[in-house]
């Protein structure tokens, strides 16, 4: 009865018919009792997932949690084994005193509720929460995958045939190696361990004597594991063949993807490097995550002027908008941002991007593909006999793209793209540089915003942080402001794999086009000169907007200087 109890009550109420509960059931059956019915339904678009989770809080009178943005603390995370988790697919998320707060996806199964009364010696509490959602908080607290260090304890290197550097390149032989199962092992692991510690990027590296991991963590390197030398063929073709990439060639760079499936319905993209060296083939792959993906501009990091100069630019039917900084400064994410903004029915927008790194609805991207000539100028010039309202190009590289973009941007089209230049002011002599007139920079551009990615302190355990008076006002803090100013730092714990940081924040130098930075264009100014007037109109430097940062109590101190150059 109980199998079947939330079929009925959706019947009663008119949320699904007989014939769909019967189907329902049947499939079910089909999966031998694996699947939860609510889960079947959903699949079945019977019922969506939200409105299943809104009837089920309003039928038991039971709140509804949002777990994507719940932080679990993980001494309530340990209440209940894994074992019993996995079994009733429910996830602890809050205690109060003697009473247990629980996160589930059916109401009705008050025997897990029971069970794990009986089990921790709390009152339980139920909140609703979608099967999702719950999938995902499971493989996030709960993951019962290897850990590096396992695979490593496991492995039993004399059962492996490895092919030796100086060999002569035998495919089958190399295709044999990957196969073995404590290759594909560790492997998976380095992925899974990636994801699980949110790495942005995965460096596999070959040297003389050693061979080691490394993962990008809130935009800084750590060594994570050094597998046996001799494995480092193994895992390189391995990755190669994950990536569709081919084996046998070992002397040129290769580009691939890899693809997998995570718990509770959510992919995970790999964006694969291969890059031949003197000691053999290194790998960096970026981690794609699209659900992780923040296109909310008012969550970036922008400071509220900073922000509305912004918006109002992207916003305007002509120009010009780029963004400038380093690789791995957010930049892709700031654009993607801006079109999402602008991504409207009434507007089409196509993109060039080398590589696509997300898909979106409503956008045209296209990907680069040098080796046939399809590149940013060829794409851009195409875009052109497309009527285009809103162009996007991945980066400006050359004169020929740069003419082509702002003569786009003076006939009536939004163009946005990216430079790499240390600021928003050097920005301008770099178009010069390129061949551009200043004239036509001076009319074509809207905006520029330079943009660094920070570390945040870990909200767990930060704690403040003495900074002498005169280290801040040489970091460029205002005499009159120095002594007001309450530093954080991170001390160290579980939640921040005791570095003491978690999570990264924007500083943004958002200049705007205004009537004075022209005329110094147009009369052959310096970066410099440009610098010093767009601070005297009240641009933030980039160094400003991490002071502002740490007097906010975002990042910390040595963020800030890490991050950021002096404004003299």
């Amino acid at each position: 009865m109980q199998l079947n109890r939330l079929g009925e009550i959706l019947v009663k109420n008119n949320l699904i018919n007989r014939d769909q509960l019967a189907k329902a059931l049947e499939e079910q059956k089909l999966s031998g009792g694996q699947v939860r019915l609510g889960s079947i339904l959903v699949k079945l678009n019977y019922i969506t997932e939200q409105n299943l989770t809104s009837f089920l809080s309003k039928q038991y009178g039971v709140p509804t949690v949002n777990l994507v943005d719940y932080d679990i603390d993980p001494a309530v995370i340990k209440i209940i084994p894994p074992e019993v988790i996995q079994k009733y697919q429910i996830v602890p998320v809050n205690r109060a005193g003697a009473t247990l707060i629980v996160a589930v996806s059916d109401p009705s199964n008050l025997i897990a509720i029971e069970d794990i009364k009986f089990m921790t010696g709390y009152n339980v509490e139920m909140v609703v929460a979608s099967e999702h959602e719950i999938k995902a908080a499971i493989d996030k607290h709960y993951d019962q995958s290897a850990s590096l260090a396992d695979v490593m304890g496991d492995m039993d290197l004399e059962d492996l045939e490895i092919v030796g550097e100086d060999e002569a390149v035998d495919v089958s032989s190399l295709e044999r190696a990957t196969e073995d199962a404590p290759v594909v092992k560790m492997v998976n692991a380095i992925l899974q361990d990636a994801i699980r510690k949110k790495a942005s990027d995965i460096h596999i590296e070959p040297y003389e004597k050693l061979f080691r991991v490394r993962y990008r963590i809130d935009g800084v390197l750590y060594e994570v594991m050094r597998p046996p030398l001799k494995l480092k063929n193994a895992i390189t073709s391995r990755i190669k063949i994950m990536s569709e990439l081919d084996i046998a060639e070992r002397r040129l760079p290769q580009d691939g993807r890899i693809k997998i499936k995570l718990g509770g319905g959510k992919d995970m993209d790999f964006r694969v490097s291969v890059l031949p060296t003197l000691f053999g083939e290194k790998i960096c792959m970026r981690l794609l995550d699209k659900s992780s993906l923040q296109t909310d501009l008012t969550k970036l990091g922008y400071e509220p002027e900073a922000l509305k100069h912004f918006m109002h630019e992207i916003h305007k039917p002509f120009g010009m908008v780029l963004v400038t900084g380093p690789t791995g400064s957010g930049k892709t994410v700031s654009l993607y941002s801006a079109l999402a903004e602008l991504n409207k029915v009434t507007e089409n927008i196509s993109t060039a991007e080398d590589p696509v790194e997300f898909n979106f609805a409503g956008i045209n991207q296209c990907q680069m593909h040098e080796d046939i000539g399809l590149n940013f100028a060829a794409a851009l010039r195409s875009f052109l006999r497309q009527d285009p309202d809103i162009i996007m190009i991945g980066e400006i590289r050359d004169f020929e793209t740069a003419e082509i973009a702002v003569k786009a941007a003076l006939t009536g089209h939004m163009v946005l793209s990216t430079l790499h230049t240390n600021d928003a002011p050097a920005t301008i002599n770099r178009l010069l540089n390129m061949g551009i007139e200043p004239f036509l920079v001076a009319s074509a551009v809207n905006l520029i915003t330079a943009q660094r990615l920070a570390r945040r302190v870990c909200a767990e355990c930060k704690e403040p942080e003495d900074i002498p008076v005169q280290a801040l006002i040489d970091a460029g803090v205002p005499p009159e402001e120095a002594p007001s100013y309450v530093c954080l730092k991170g001390k160290g714990c579980p939640a921040c794999n005791n570095t003491g940081y978690k999570g990264r924040v924007g500083f943004y130098q958002v200049m705007p086009m205004l009537e004075e930075i022209r005329e110094l264009i147009l009369n052959g100014a310096n970066t410099a000169e440009i610098k010093r007037e767009s601070m005297r109109l009240g641009i933030k430097s980039m160094r400003q907007s991490g002071l502002t940062k740490l007097q906010e109590g975002v990042t910390s101190f040595e963020e800030v200087l890490r991050v950021t150059i002096s404004d003299d």
